[in-house]
């Protein structure tokens, strides 16, 4: 199996708007990453440092071409109105030949406790599974992160394994740091 050709690039939510993404995002990816830096450097090592303008519009045209062609199919998460940026979701470590993908997600601080993560990590569960045919989804997270976690809990996800001294923390390479993995499949 291969990625679809014509991946749609925009979904709705019963609260959010899902798109992929455009370089001229960029200020709202900086507002957004900047805003929730102190949260999101604990758990993304993309996020130790905040994003310039230019680091942004490069990282939005990388995105932009690697959802065309089915490489990554990365998602930025908008309230309804397309306005406000709210956070970054979608499939990421695809393997169409298997196929299967994992789900990852981040939201930006003023907008975390209302359940967006989870509501977005829903959709993408039923896309992935029943539209795009995916055979295996996961969701992986650091086992301190304990919201990120209860998320694939939530959505019926196994959890897989805990894969010890999986990594170094995001935050601090000194320090190792154990993996939870959650699955569905069908």
């Amino acid at each position: 199996m291969t990625a679809p050709a014509d991946l749609p690039t925009e979904f709705r939510t019963p609260r959010l708007l899902l798109r992929s993404p455009r370089p001229e995002d960029a200020a709202a990816q900086v507002r957004a990453i900047a805003e929730s830096h102190a949260e999101l450097r604990r758990w993304m090592v993309w996020a130790q440092e905040v994003q310039t303008p230019q680091q942004a519009t490069e990282n939005l045209t990388r995105a932009q071409e690697a959802y065309r062609r089915g490489e990554n199919l990365r998602l930025l998460v908008w309230s309804a109105d397309g306005r406000e940026l709210i956070g970054s979701s979608g499939f990421h470590a695809l393997d169409w030949r298997v196929p299967k993908a994992e789900i990852g997600y981040w939201i930006a601080t003023p907008h975390t406790g209302q359940g967006y993560a989870q509501e977005v990590a829903a959709f993408l569960t039923d896309y992935g599974l029943n539209t795009l045919g995916f055979r295996r989804l996961e969701i992986r997270c650091d086992a301190r992160n304990e919201r990120s976690a209860r998320i694939p809990r939530a959505l019926g996800y196994v959890q897989d394994a805990l894969l010890r001294n999986d990594d170094v923390a995001a935050d601090d390479p000194g320090q190792l740091r154990d993996t939870l993995v959650f699955s569905r499949v069908q």
